[in-house]
């Protein structure tokens, strides 16, 4: 994990904090983490799983700063994780979500500036791009509020970068758990049949932040080159003698979703494994690009590049959402 010491992971008893939890004690050159969370049960739950003596379990909310700059002394490493991610619910509670992700980070990165933090990744969301509904709009602003952190840093040594991706792999809430909990009944609900979601296993996930931390220069927003699926071909996959009546899109969502739009191309590079877009700067758009692509080893998109769920190359199909199932989500799924 580069020249990580010391790690604070926000909301680190989710789906995503226990996989990167569970990566970083691998590493035994990681003297400390620090779990920070508002969810006391959760947290020891986890610390029955989690015995490794270099963990730590920080009760608090990141709607508290005070409460974050305790938690951040000592700390050189932050993973940003916590978020209010449920769109329905924030369609419903705005305030909310307004609180916890916008107002949130920006709590987390006045206190990592005042704690001496040296790298900062924030998760973003696909949603936060050309958002539609109350959650993504949080998360753009939040992925704004890290990006700008690093016009105001001054001479302290710190980075701040973004990773957005999309559906997380059988994560809670998402359709995959869904699915093979309403496959008892019988009925699998389809939203809309033309809805595709791009995917991310919880171990892509992990990486794609310890690429983040090992090689930001500081106002990137890695996205990676991930595969689509079709809600359908995940339906098919999870019940195909299962009755699948149209029920209709949720408010807020998307039939199709995005992680990098067209207006986003000028300023995005791309290299093997990722899209990466880059922040504005005075020093003028050629002159940040090159320098971008230069620490990257990356080239330009094309003027008209967008990527999109709908529209991307790589799709899964049926019997590779299966063995991913069996691999990442449930080891005894079966069709029998």
């Amino acid at each position: 994990m580069s020249s990580a010491r010391s790690i604070l992971v926000t909301g680190g008893t989710g789906s995503f904090g226990q996989k990167c939890i569970r990566t970083l004690l691998a590493d035994p050159s990681i003297k400390r983490i620090v779990i920070y969370s508002r969810d006391e049960l959760k947290q020891y739950e986890m610390s029955q799983k989690f015995t490794d003596s270099r963990l730590r379990f920080f009760l608090g909310d990141i709607r508290d700063r005070n409460r974050l700059c305790r938690a951040l002394e000592r700390i050189d490493t932050v993973i940003h994780a916590a978020a209010l991610k449920q769109v329905p619910a924030a369609e419903y509670n705005p305030m909310e979500f307004i609180k916890t992700n916008v107002l949130g980070a920006e709590n987390l990165i006045e206190a990592c500036l005042d704690a001496e933090v040296k790298n900062v990744v924030a998760l973003s969301t696909d949603k936060a791009a050309a958002p539609i509904n109350l959650y993504g709009a949080t998360k753009l602003c939040s992925d704004k509020l890290f990006i700008a952190a690093n016009n105001v840093k001054g001479s302290r040594d710190i980075r701040f970068s973004v990773v957005r991706y999309g559906n997380v792999m059988g994560s809670r809430g998402s359709v995959i758990p869904f699915f093979l909990d309403r496959r008892k009944t019988g009925v699998l609900p389809i939203t809309d049949p033309a809805m595709t979601r791009f995917n991310i296993t919880l171990e892509e996930g992990v990486a794609l932040v310890q690429h983040a931390l090992e090689k930001a220069l500081g106002g990137e927003i890695f996205v990676p080159k991930i595969p689509s699926y079709r809600i359908t071909d995940v339906a098919e996959a999870i019940g195909p003698d299962c009755v699948k009546p149209i029920v209709g899109i949720r408010p807020g969502e998307k039939i199709h979703e995005e992680m990098v739009t067209s207006t986003d191309a000028m300023q995005t590079i791309m290299t093997d494994r990722y899209y990466i877009i880059f922040p504005s700067s005075n020093q003028g758009l050629e002159a940040t690009k090159k320098r971008f692509c230069d620490h990257h080893n990356g080239t330009s998109v094309p003027p008209d590049f967008a990527y999109n769920s709908g529209t991307n190359s790589e799709w899964m199909t049926v019997p590779e959402i299966r063995a991913l199932i069996r691999e990442h989500v449930d080891p005894s799924f079966d069709l029998t």
